[in-house]
């Protein structure tokens, strides 16, 4: 009897690159019957072979004359259905096209095909007795086959190659004999490559939880066991042990079969956290972070899509990992900014991203911090997320003083010049002498800010961007920091007025206050921790157990120094510059100089010893400076809820941000406000559009910039109205960049 053959396919496919839509291919018959979506596929367009993705199958094709699929790239899907369903969503909540979206699920490694590593693995061909007889006899004959045959003799499963001939110290040329004689033989193996190989870690056992510790977890764990999604928000001061939370539900999800993901602001920067993790869960991790080589990312991406690795670790990218049967998703430190994407499309904020995949895959998620933004917070006081808190810290350190001293009063007495108040200098000096440690922290990079000529006014500014150069002294050079522009060395006349006699520099920098402190402190031990000196791979880890080891009794940095980081020694904090950040004209500036004296002032006290801060500033009656030196959250965010509410801006209203960048000022002054008034005759009118200004930063890289915003009460009808008008607009100059910031975290960039 004749079976009927089977009804013709077609296949949806995005492509990697030029093609913003998806195509139609159609799937020949002799293809597998189980083709699936997610599957990568080598298609024809025009007189080229490219790479995609099938996004969808279906019978039929609306195309007269389609073009068959080539080549089937992956033998298994590299995307399911439920990440398949987030970028999606992405595409439309952040107005970006689906092919754009989809290469941050499908990063370069894995779009590349690239293979796994091998090494050639050597086994004996013959039975151990015939081994040990022939090793006999060539002992003093052939020396160095028989120094082979010792170490095979030595690993009866096999060995690999480079390591046999290491620890027999012989050349490759002895294998080979062994090897044409039928006495070995070698096959490739794969190598998995894992940058957390070669480190120890030291075991750690869970630790009984405290009072409000346990109520935190015990809400969590009634999520997970319900297998119903639900958005955790845990707001826990400094030290107050939300790790040990995270680590035990992670524990839980491993024991249901399901699999973790926990992310972290800048895996560098958490490398306490992830020693932690390992010594918990040792192998089951697979670790992400922008310095890993193309190799050990294509592994790590492996490892969670075949499930040899059951936890994802790593910062914003790891949220699109490959995890099956996800089961618990973390966002460490929640509000930090490094979780959003500014730089490109899709401008995605990964916190809110997370929240979504946890909805889809049916999951809890956990959002900690000890500062938590204003959005979470706010969702949380209108029961859309469980709020759990922690008031006091684990393990009986206490919170730390804090002193706040006035720059004012402190400057004349210093003669204006010293970048130490004495209270500082007296307790760095107390610290030195009693063996324990002190953090500097400083708001800014480099030597000196600026150089600014005192006759004519002028500041020496970067010729590509409108931004002053920054001196650096280890390499006497003036750099840009946005564009890496620098001048070295530093030019000796004032280009606008020829004067030679009048250049200074202003500001204060990291290698300023190290230089300041060692004339003051002579034999003071100092390490820097700022982007100068963690440029190389490891730095970060280094510069942090040099300090841990106490090979250093001060340790300066800029923001880096106050990310989750635990130092048992370090009892005094001292920030030099608390108010440099209040002046800049963005609604969030309040909550980031908040954000960032709270967790800089929680690295004090964290072990035994009683913990001190002192906060320089020339504005001590600022409520954002005093709430800070309290600690006191839920103050500060009904006094930022409340100004934020007069003024319409987030939580309580959405805020998009449309920013275009162009070679020609006028060029792209004009585009933009031809999009504002399209916008304007389509929105309600509970919608407001400001006026499209220059941007904080008007010129980066020679081109200029512009912006406008729109508030609302939601993002929706503003995203669905820019697509099908930036699709119209296709006659747009090659060279200007339109960039839609959906709930941008900054309104000066």
């Amino acid at each position: 009897m004749a079976h009927p053959m089977p009804k013709t396919r077609f296949a949806s496919v995005i492509l990697d690159e030029a093609i913003d839509r998806e195509l139609d291919y159609s799937i020949p018959p002799d293809f597998p019957v189980n083709i699936a979506i997610g599957t990568r596929v080598l298609v024809p367009l025009r007189s080229q072979l490219r790479k995609g993705t099938i996004i969808d199958l279906r019978e039929t094709s609306s195309i007269a004359s389609i073009k068959p699929i080539t080549e089937i790239l992956s033998e298994t899907p590299l995307i399911h259905g439920e990440l398949l369903d987030l970028a999606h969503w992405m595409s439309e909540y952040y107005a970006t096209p689906f092919r754009r979206v989809l290469r941050l699920f499908l990063p370069p490694t894995i779009r590349k095909g690239m293979e796994a590593k091998q090494q050639l693995f050597v086994t004996a061909e013959r039975p151990r007795p015939q081994l040990v007889e022939l090793c006999a006899s060539l002992r003093g004959k052939k020396e160095a086959q028989a120094k082979l045959l010792d170490i095979l003799l030595e690993h009866p499963k096999g060995i690999l190659l480079t390591e046999l001939l290491e620890k027999a110290s012989v050349a490759r040329t002895a294998f080979e004999q062994l090897k044409k004689q039928g006495v070995v033989s070698a096959s490739f193996l794969a190598i998995e490559r894992d940058p957390l190989a070669n480190a120890t870690f030291v075991p750690t056992r869970h630790k009984v939880l405290y009072d409000e510790q346990k109520t935190a977890f015990a809400s969590i764990s009634r999520s997970l066991s319900s297998g119903a999604f639900a958005v955790h928000l845990l707001h826990g001061i400094t030290g107050s042990g939300k790790t040990e939370i995270y680590l035990q539900a992670i524990e839980s999800v491993l024991k249901m079969g399901k699999t973790a993901l926990f992310l972290v602001p800048e895996i560098a920067l958490t490398s306490q956290t992830v020693e932690r993790l390992k010594g918990r869960f040792s192998d089951q991790i697979a670790l992400f972070h922008y310095r890993l080589s193309d190799g050990e990312r294509r592994d790590a991406w492996h490892a969670l899509q075949r499930g040899q690795a059951r936890i994802a670790v790593g910062p914003r990218s790891t949220l699109f990992a490959p995890l099956k049967q996800l089961g618990l998703i973390i966002i460490d430190e929640e509000h930090d900014g490094s979780y959003k994407q500014t730089e490109e499309m899709p401008c995605y904020h990964a916190r809110d991203v997370a929240v979504m995949r946890a909805k889809l895959a049916s999951t809890a998620i956990i959002l900690g911090s000890a500062t938590p933004s204003l959005e979470s917070y706010y969702n949380a006081s209108q029961g859309k997320y469980h709020l759990s808190t922690l008031s006091v810290r684990a393990e009986k350190s206490k919170l730390p003083h804090v002193e706040i001293v006035d720059l004012r009063e402190e400057s004349p007495k210093q003669k204006g010049h010293s970048l130490f108040s004495r209270p500082l200098l007296k307790a760095i000096e107390e610290r030195i002498k009693n063996g324990e440690q002190t953090l500097l922290f400083l708001n800014r990079r480099g030597y000196h800010a600026q150089r600014l000529c005192t006759a004519c006014g002028v500041t020496l500014q970067c010729p590509h961007c409108d931004v002053a150069l920054t001196f650096h002294r280890k390499d006497n050079r003036l750099t840009c920091h946005l564009c890496q522009y620098h001048l070295s060395p530093p030019p000796v006349q004032c280009s606008s007025c020829g004067s030679e006699d009048s250049l200074k520099y202003q500001g204060i920098g990291t290698e300023q206050v190290e230089r300041v402190l060692h004339a003051i402190f002579p034999e003071v031990r100092t390490l820097r921790l700022d982007a100068d000196t963690t440029k190389h791979k490891g730095s970060h880890d280094e510069l942090f157990k040099q300090f841990r080891a106490g090979k250093a009794e001060v340790l300066i940095g800029t923001q880096m120094i106050a990310k989750g980081l635990h130092f048992p020694s370090v009892t005094l904090v001292g920030v030099l510059n608390a108010d440099a950040s209040l002046g800049i004209p963005d609604f969030r500036s309040g909550e980031r100089v908040f954000q960032i004296l709270t967790q800089v002032a929680g690295r004090a006290g964290r072990g035994a010893l009683p913990g001190r801060v002192i906060i320089q500033t020339w504005l001590p009656e600022h409520p954002i400076i005093e709430l800070a030196s309290r600690q006191d959250y839920p103050a500060f965010y009904h006094q930022e809820l409340d100004s934020r509410k007069v003024f319409n801006y987030p939580p309580t209203a959405r805020l998009v941000k449309i920013l275009a960048s162009g070679p020609d000022e006028c060029t792209v002054q004009k585009v933009l406000d031809s999009l504002r008034q399209e916008l304007q005759k389509h929105l309600p009118s509970s919608y407001e559009l400001q006026n499209v200004l220059p941007c904080g930063y008007p010129k980066i890289k020679d081109r200029f910039r512009f912006q406008f915003l729109i508030k609302g009460p939601s993002c929706g009808p503003i995203t669905r109205l820019l697509t099908p008008l930036l699709q119209k607009r296709k006659t747009l100059p090659k060279e200007l960049r339109i960039l839609i910031d959906v709930d941008p975290l900054s309104t000066f960039s």
